[in-house]
């Protein structure tokens, strides 16, 4: 029987497969074929350091940004900071304060944003007050934003 074990074992041994091998092969060249497509190139930074640099275009515009909040209850912050009174329908002090800032902008050659922030429940026509301060204080670049929660 001790024979017999052996002629089995000798045809069970086939030899060395190349196919598997192969596939594995391909598998590895496809991996690094994808990934050499996510290789960034690093590119070289022309920066001069330490100084200044001469910058041939005009000088970059400053903005002045202001923030003008509109609560439920009607009053108006200016920076956080309470302007005016609840009643005042005109906003005089509010539009004499913008109308500095706006003045003072002009003579240092820079731009005036307002950012108006109203609240969920606040009042149209508070909003509306607060443009009529603005346009008397002929501010033109107003944007509105979503006050924080």
């Amino acid at each position: 029987m001790a024979k017999k074990n052996r002629a089995e074992n000798s045809e069970l041994n086939i030899g060395f497969q190349i196919a598997p091998m192969i596939d594995v092969v391909f598998v590895i060249m496809l991996f690094f074929m994808v990934m050499a497509g996510q290789v960034q190139v690093e590119q070289e930074l022309n920066l001069k350091l330490p100084g200044t640099i001469q910058s041939e275009h005009e000088a970059t515009d400053v903005v002045e940004e202001t923030q003008i909040r509109v609560l439920e209850t009607g009053d108006v912050l200016l920076n956080e900071e309470q302007i005016g009174n609840a009643d005042d329908a005109r906003l005089n002090e509010l539009a004499g304060t913008l109308r500095k800032l706006n003045e003072a902008a002009e003579a240092s050659k820079s731009k005036v944003v307002v950012t108006i922030m109203a609240d969920e429940y606040a009042q149209y026509q508070r909003v509306v007050d607060v443009l009529n301060a603005l346009s008397a204080a002929r501010i033109k670049n107003v944007t509105f934003e979503v006050p924080p929660q």
